[in-house]
């Protein structure tokens, strides 16, 4: 444990100065922060040398709910840090929610790390709501609901995530079908969403090995996919016309073609007469 770590009560508003302090690292709570890549980390590492901690852990109870990197990075160097509580939470699962919430307020949080962050929230209130009891029609006494949006539509989770409802579907898609290996490239931006959707579409093996091929295999991956998906599409229909709504049509592509030519005309009189007045008519 660091030294000099302090700790802030949130009830009093008092810090305590030098309170050798025990952590509790939850995994579960912990999966909902993305590891940092290794440029991040080290930049988040160069700063703490240099400038401190300057902002508080987050603590429930005696568990780190905010912060976890900042806090591995203080321990591995020895740098003083504060901590503050929040007790507010009746539950895990309000931890839980509050974690998501805080994550997708940030800027620094990709497109596709919100996607899973809010799918995932979705399905903590999806699941809460099924254990309430069935409220009757008009029930004055019966609490309010505290998670708006109501999350039941992709609409819902879309917006929460900033994303379109097209990229949570795909999102959606890279979440059961890709591998591991197509989920962090993704994650770490060596593909887009909408490729990685594409690729996650494949085989496992053929997943890896394209992982494994770097960039430029990804993309080829996914542009066969896609072509694939075109070949198999099945062709349109030609629509049939109203024999009335036909002649209407070719009377209408007749008529622009006479002004066509009408343009066409005048536009060679024009030239003529140029050649003309420049001495250059051959006549």
């Amino acid at each position: 444990m660091p030294t000099g770590v302090t700790q802030a009560d949130a009830t009093t508003g008092k810090t305590k100065q030098g309170q050798q302090l025990d952590i509790k690292i939850n995994d579960e709570l912990r999966s909902f922060v993305d590891p940092l890549t290794d440029i991040e980390y080290a930049a988040l590492e160069r700063s703490l040398q240099a400038e401190g901690c300057r902002d508080a852990l987050v603590l429930w109870r005696d568990t780190l709910i905010d912060g976890h990197n900042r806090y591995e990075i203080c321990t591995k160097h020895n740098i003083p840090f504060r901590t503050v509580h929040n007790n507010n939470f009746a539950s895990l699962e309000d931890v839980m929610l509050w974690m998501i919430d805080n994550h997708l307020a940030r800027r620094s949080v990709s497109d596709f790390q919100r996607g899973v962050l809010a799918l995932r929230k979705k399905e903590l209130v999806a699941a809460r709501m099924a254990e309430q009891p069935p409220q009757e029609e008009g029930d004055k006494n019966a609490p309010a609901d505290e998670t708006s949006p109501p999350w039941n539509t992709r609409e819902d989770v879309a917006r929460a995530a900033r994303v379109s409802s097209n990229t949570i579907s795909q999102i959606e898609r890279i979440q059961k079908a890709a591998t591991p290996q197509l989920r962090e490239a993704v994650r770490t931006g060596a593909i887009s969403i909408n490729a990685a959707a594409n690729v996650a579409q494949l085989p496992e093996e053929q997943q890896i090995a394209a992982v494994a091929g770097g960039r430029k295999e990804l993309q080829q991956a996914a542009r066969q996919v896609r072509e694939q998906k075109m070949a198999t599409r099945p062709k349109k229909e030609k629509v049939e016309l109203d024999p009335e709504d036909e002649l209407a049509a070719l009377r209408k592509e007749v008529a622009s073609l006479k002004d066509r030519m009408a343009t066409l005309l005048t536009d060679n009189q024009r030239l003529k007469q140029r050649l003309a007045n420049a001495g250059l008519d051959d006549e």
